[in-house]
Order: C-alpha cells, then sequence, then structure tokens
C-alpha cells in the first residue's frame, strides 16, 4: 500500500522495556509494540492517561496481551515518518512524567486482589434479613412476659405484637388459595396460630413464627446474586475492522463488515470475522476462544475466527461470518442465554409440606369431629415436621459453607452444596486447570563438542527476547530464572510460523523449528547419531514429564546446530493424584479441551483417562453441548475451567468450579472458587458436601421421629397443645445444633492443633 508503513524487521538500539517499536502505520492510526504493557498494569494505565491529554490524540487502545498500544491521531501536513517518530517521543517522554490525575483503574494483578475481589462477590449479602426477625423474637418475649403474674397488663402488647407478625402469613396463604387455588404451608401455620389464638395461648405461635423465620434469614444467607456480567459483542470481537474497498483499507465498525468482503489484520488487532485467509502470514493466538496458549500459524487456506489475535503477521482474510453469526458471538449467546438457579438450597421444607398438608388437615378435622377439643386439632397441626427442616437444613448449608471457606474453598450456594453432593461425573478443561497452563523450559540438550548447555541458552534468550510469543517468553524467562545475563542482540528478523535470525555478539543465531533450520542450511545430520541423548527423562529437570510431552526448539549458530531446546506444558503436581482418587470414589472422569487431539490424548494417558470420554479441538459452544448431553444422559455434572473459553461450559454444568486466579468470567459464573489454586482441594468440598448430605438425612430423623410419635399421642389420647409445641420446637432445636456440631468439632480441632505447635 502506497499510503502505509508496515514493519516487521527492526533495529534493537537500546536495552529498554518502554522502548516502542513500530509495528505498523497508516495515515491517522500507528500501533506500538511495547514489551512492558505485558507485565505492567500501572505503566499501561498511565501511558494511556499521558497521551489522551496530549493535543492532537483522538484514541488509545492498549492491548496488554499483545504487549500494543493504537494510537488514533489528527496530525497533518506532515510525513508518516515525522508522526511516527514524534509518537515515539511521546511514549518514550511518559516513562518520565507523573501520572495525569484520574480515578485509579489499577487491573488486578495479583493474588491478593483477586482473593479481594472473590471474597467481595461472595460474601455480598442479599437484602438484609435481621429486621425480619426483630419483630418476631419481640413477639415471643412480650407473650412470654403476660403470662407472669404482675404483668398481664403486657397482654395487649403482646396480642398486637402477634397480630403484626402473623399478617405476612395470612397474606401468603390467601395469595395461595385465591390465586394460586391450592394449599401450602402457610395455611397450616395460619390454622395453628387461630386456633392457639382462640384459645389464648399467645406463647405457642409466637415461638413457631420465630422459628419459621430465623430458617428463613439463615437460608437467605446462603444465597448469593445469580447475575453475571458478560461482555458484549464487540468486546468479543473487537470494535473495528480494516476492510479492503476500491483497493484502499478503509476502518469501520466490526459488525458493519459484509460477507465476501476482504478484511485486513494487522499485528496486535482482534480478528473481527470468521473467515478464510486468502493473502499473508501470521501467528494467531487463539486463546480468547480455545483456551491453548501455544499460537497457530495462519497461512494461505487456514480458517480463522473473531475474538482470536494477530501477535506478528499480517493477513488478509475473506469474511465468511460477521457480527451476530460468528462463533464468538454464538458462544456469547449461549453464555446469555445459560440457565440461572435460585442459588438457594431447594426448599426441602416446602416440598414436605405439599404432601403433609391434606393429610394433616383431614387428621385435626377428624379428631376434632370426634373429640370436640380443638386442642387436640391445634396439637395435630403445629407438629407439621417442617418448622424443625426449615431450622435445621439452612443451619447445615450455612455450616457447611463455612466450612470450605476455612479448607481455601468459597462456595457459591446451599444449592452448591447439594449438587456438589450428587456429582457423579467431573469434566476437566485441559491447559490451564490439569495442566500449568504455561510453556515451561524443562531441558536443554547439546551436541558433544560444541556450545555447552548455559551457551545454548543464552543465544537462544538473546535471540528471542521481546518477542510476543509463548515459547520466546519462556525460554526468555528460563534464563533469567537460572541468572543468566543475557546479552543485546543487534539486528534480528523473525519469520512467522518458523522462527528468529538474529546477531547476538557479532554471531548469526538461529532459533526455530527444524524446518527452519534446513531451509537456511543447517546440518540435522548429527541429530541421528545414536549416542545424543535426545529426549532422555534422566535429563529432564521436571521428572514427571515423559518424552512423549516435549516440544523441541533448534539453535544453531554460525552455520551449525548448537543445541535443543525441550519445552512443554507441564501438568499440575496435584492433578494425577487427584484423579485417581476421584476415580477410585467411583466418579467418571471426561477431558474435555480446545487444543489438538494428539496433546489431549497425551494428557488423558499420563492421567488414566479412557480414551472415549476424551473430547478435543472444542470450541465453546461444542463444550457446551458436550455438558448437555452428559446431563441428558442422566449425570449430574461439575465442570472445572478457568479460562474465558470455558464460561460456557461453566454455565451450563450441574456445578461449575474455577480458581481465583481465573478469567473474570469464570470466576463469575463459578459455584466454587479454589483460592489457593490447588486443584486437590476439590476432593475437599466433595467431600464436605457429602458429609453435609448424611448430616440433613439425620437432621430430617431428628424431626421427624419425635414428631411423629406426639402426633400419634395427639390422635389417639391426646396431648396439650403446649407440649406438643415443646416437642416440635424442641425437635428443632436439636436438629439446629446437631447441624452446628461439624462446625464446632472443626474448630476444636483447630484450637488443639494451634495450642499443640
Amino acid at each position: 500500500m502506497s499510503n502505509s508503513l508496515y514493519i516487521v524487521d527492526t533495529k534493537e538500539v537500546e536495552a529498554d522495556l518502554a522502548l516502542p517499536f513500530l509495528v505498523h502505520h497508516i495515515p491517522g492510526r500507528a500501533r506500538f509494540h511495547i514489551y512492558r504493557l505485558k507485565d505492567d498494569s500501572d505503566y499501561a494505565v498511565k501511558l494511556k492517561q499521558f497521551l489522551l491529554a496530549q493535543p492532537g490524540i483522538n484514541r488509545v487502545r492498549v492491548n496488554r496481551v499483545a504487549a500494543s498500544i493504537a494510537i488514533d491521531y489528527r496530525y497533518k501536513n506532515s510525513s508518516l515518518a515525522k508522526i511516527a517518530s514524534s509518537l515515539t517521543n511521546l511514549i518514550q517522554q511518559s516513562a518520565k512524567t507523573k501520572s495525569v490525575p484520574s480515578k485509579p483503574t489499577k487491573e488486578p494483578n495479583s493474588k491478593s486482589e483477586n482473593w479481594s475481589k472473590v471474597l467481595r462477590r461472595f460474601t455480598a449479602e442479599p437484602a438484609s434479613t435481621s429486621s425480619s426477625l426483630t419483630l418476631p423474637v419481640f413477639a415471643t418475649i412480650v407473650s412470654w412476659l403476660s403470662n407472669q403474674s404482675g404483668l398481664v397488663w403486657l397482654r395487649p402488647l403482646a396480642l398486637a405484637s402477634l397480630v403484626t407478625v402473623t399478617f405476612p402469613i395470612l397474606k401468603r396463604a390467601s395469595q395461595s388459595i385465591f390465586g394460586e387455588r391450592k394449599i401450602n404451608i402457610d395455611c397450616l401455620d395460619l390454622l395453628a396460630v387461630s386456633l392457639s389464638y382462640g384459645q389464648g395461648k399467645l406463647v405457642t405461635p409466637a415461638l413457631v413464627i420465630t422459628l419459621h423465620e430465623l430458617g428463613d434469614v439463615i437460608r437467605d444467607r446462603t444465597a448469593r446474586s445469580t447475575e453475571t456480567q458478560t461482555a458484549d459483542l464487540l468486546d468479543a470481537i473487537g470494535h473495528f475492522a480494516w476492510v479492503l474497498r476500491e483497493g484502499k483499507p478503509i476502518q469501520i465498525k466490526s459488525d458493519l463488515v459484509e460477507v465476501g468482503e476482504t478484511v485486513i489484520v494487522y499485528p496486535g488487532e482482534q480478528i473481527p470475522v470468521d473467515g478464510e485467509v486468502i493473502k499473508g502470514l501470521a501467528t494467531v493466538d487463539q486463546q480468547q476462544l480455545t483456551g491453548e496458549s501455544m499460537p497457530i500459524v495462519a497461512e494461505v487456506g487456514t480458517v480463522v475466527y473473531a475474538s482470536t489475535l494477530v501477535r506478528s503477521g499480517q493477513i488478509y482474510i475473506r469474511a465468511d461470518r460477521v457480527g451476530k453469526n460468528t462463533r464468538a458471538a454464538a458462544s456469547l449467546e449461549l453464555l446469555q442465554n445459560a440457565p440461572v438457579h435460585d442459588t438457594r438450597m431447594a426448599n426441602y421444607a416446602a416440598q414436605l409440606a405439599d404432601k403433609l398438608i391434606l393429610p394433616s388437615l383431614v387428621l385435626a378435622s377428624v379428631v376434632l369431629a370426634i373429640t370436640k377439643e380443638p386442642a387436640r386439632a391445634a396439637s395435630i397441626l403445629t407438629l407439621d415436621f417442617v418448622t424443625g427442616i426449615r431450622v435445621s437444613m439452612p443451619t447445615a448449608f450455612l455450616g457447611a459453607l463455612n466450612h470450605n471457606t476455612r479448607h481455601g474453598i468459597l462456595v457459591r450456594s446451599g444449592r452448591t452444596i447439594e449438587q456438589l453432593a450428587e456429582v457423579d461425573t467431573v469434566v476437566f478443561d485441559k491447559t490451564g486447570t490439569l495442566t500449568q497452563g504455561q510453556l515451561t523450559v524443562v531441558g536443554v540438550q547439546t551436541i558433544p563438542g560444541r556450545m555447552s548447555a548455559e551457551q545454548v541458552l543464552t543465544l537462544a534468550a538473546a535471540a528471542e527476547q521481546r518477542i510476543a510469543h509463548p515459547v520466546a517468553e519462556a525460554i526468555t524467562n528460563y534464563a533469567q530464572s537460572q541468572n543468566i545475563n543475557i546479552p543485546r542482540r543487534q539486528e534480528w528478523n523473525y519469520e512467522v510460523g518458523l522462527g528468529i535470525r538474529a546477531i547476538v555478539e557479532s554471531q548469526e543465531v538461529l532459533v526455530g523449528s527444524d524446518r527452519f533450520l534446513i531451509q537456511e542450511g543447517i546440518s540435522l545430520e548429527c541429530l541421528e547419531h545414536k549416542s545424543l541423548p535426545l529426549r532422555h527423562l534422566c535429563d529432564l529437570e521436571d521428572k514427571s514429564i515423559t518424552s512423549s510431552w516435549l516440544s523441541l526448539i533448534y539453535v544453531a549458530c554460525d552455520g551449525e546446530l548448537q543445541g535443543i531446546i525441550q519445552y512443554a506444558d507441564p501438568l499440575r503436581t496435584e492433578s494425577p493424584a487427584l484423579i485417581q482418587s476421584l476415580q477410585a470414589s467411583g466418579l467418571e472422569i471426561h477431558l474435555l479441551t480446545g487444543d489438538n487431539q494428539h496433546r489431549a490424548k497425551i494428557v488423558a494417558k499420563e492421567l488414566n483417562i479412557p480414551p472415549d470420554r476424551v473430547h478435543a479441538q472444542a470450541f465453546p459452544e461444542q463444550k457446551a453441548a458436550i455438558i448437555c448431553d452428559l446431563k441428558l444422559a442422566g449425570k449430574t455434572v461439575a465442570f472445572v475451567g478457568d479460562g474465558l473459553n470455558d464460561s460456557v461450559a461453566l454455565a451450563y454444568a450441574d456445578v461449575s468450579v474455577s480458581f481465583a486466579n481465573g478469567s473474570d468470567i469464570a470466576r463469575e459464573i463459578a459455584d466454587v472458587v479454589l483460592m489457593n489454586e490447588d486443584l486437590s482441594t476439590l476432593t475437599e468440598a466433595l467431600n464436605i458436601s457429602q458429609e453435609t448430605q448424611k448430616l440433613i438425612e439425620q437432621n430430617t430423623l431428628l424431626v421427624v421421629a419425635p414428631n411423629l410419635m406426639a402426633l400419634g399421642l395427639a390422635t389417639t389420647v391426646g396431648l396439650n397443645p403446649l407440649i406438643a409445641t415443646v416437642i416440635h420446637n424442641g425437635s428443632a432445636i436439636a436438629a439446629g445444633l446437631n447441624s452446628l456440631r461439624p462446625l464446632v468439632q472443626h474448630q476444636l480441632e483447630e484450637q488443639s492443633y494451634w495450642s499443640f505447635q
């Protein structure tokens, strides 16, 4: 293009992380690569503020993933070279000035900040419920006092307060009868309270209402808002696109691109459409869509997708799907339409009450007709089995939530505890979940009689420094961790999909694939020498990595192969033991990943996951479909993932699990967040939920057994309503205390441990 400047080769003039490199430039817009942007969020904010305060700057967009910044300007009557020089000077000047005062926008880039963010989301209480208990407690106290000698004058106040707290029950009962045409638990409560009123008893109904409200308050405290904040379409696919019209690139909104048009994507930009590459070569990062950290090489004929990122190179794409028809848009729509569940625990009390209402009414009516004693009828209606469950069950869930938190596990709600106890299938994402999610150098092999491993690593790190590619970053990080002094490189040229050629300390260094070295005339015949211990397990730093895991990068200097760097995305240290433990407990384990079939099978084999339970090359909507298929087969499914691409599957699973350092939207959707980044704590969450389920079964027995015996007495020989209330409320209190037993026991064990220490 005659009116644009596109730069691939450059010279390094200063070893400064904040030094800008011009990536691509057309009139009105320039994009720079600044390595420091990737790891320094404060600098990114400061730079953006500084540039926006300069005259002539219209808009600034920072992409920290690509370590790039795009600047839209309105300078006129200047050459592209002069404008580029001016912008470069401004960027360098920003590093020497103080920030422009503004509202802080620091991003959460540390574990402690993520802890705080997740804690705020999970501990956000619903509307205050403490006030709902105040009046019932007051009515109970005043009613009891009014029965004491000398305090009879309090009776009118007690009656007034009881009428007030009974009114909501009356309102709900009326709505059920006249609105829904059915009798509910509130109707039973209203009848029992009315009969007690009729006999002049005030303490009994006040105490029953108080216990019911207490259960509801605890139940509400186990709830959390189900709202999720999802990005809009333009955030997913990018806000603009460069379209080739009449032979010139024109910038338009990405959702206005027409099918069949040619879209140009420059380095550091998001691809705005789904389509086929018709010209050019680029390294494309698909992490946002598939979750995989290893970029692909997009060349003519490659199909690329909206929302993915061009790290290097430049491609022309024929737009096949645009706007709402792209894969990214389909995934976003699935996420927004995901089922929303009540985050409170299932209302077992209401379910049980529905089954007992008619029998209780019939039995009370028969007893009243035969005995003509309202007290017996009131006793039968009082013994409803429900109050104890309404109190004890939420208390059990509250204790379980607290117990999980003490183990570094944040659980969304009581419903999640229920679902965890029922889980029979666990589906894991691969990258960043079962694996560490970051490419790591695990070994350096050298050619006998040539350079040492340290020299090979030094040259490779020097050549790869500041290259926006996961392998380059892995090599550089590893060299730094070995305290190697990385020399400056001089001229360099990066060839997309092949490797890099650089001058380091007057030596020509090649780092890249075997195909790249062969293309450059480097002989690899020495690799066939039997004495060369390539990929040998004992040469690896991580002994858990077998040869099948390894990927290789070749290093040559001055025309000769010098060595091979081995890298991999290793398993989390806890992954093998966790999978073995889950399988031993009878759970069905699946692997679901956007990575290719080969790498997925390698991971599955290492973890003993059956091949028929491995699902690879799955886009977000396909992940959701697999989760839904498992649920339709009758499975209760937990999905464990940490990336933006996992968000749809997380939303459709029965239980979704993520990490504190996962993507924002994954944490937002997740029912369970593992705050310590330790995957093995998932077993702790499952164990706690199963213990809670057993506790609920115990509580049900504690409530039903005494109430059932009392009901038999009330029906046959008669039972004083006050005694019925004592049995009824006593069983509820006993069940409630039983719910707190594991929590108290855990606290005592913890105190004993610290005392011993």
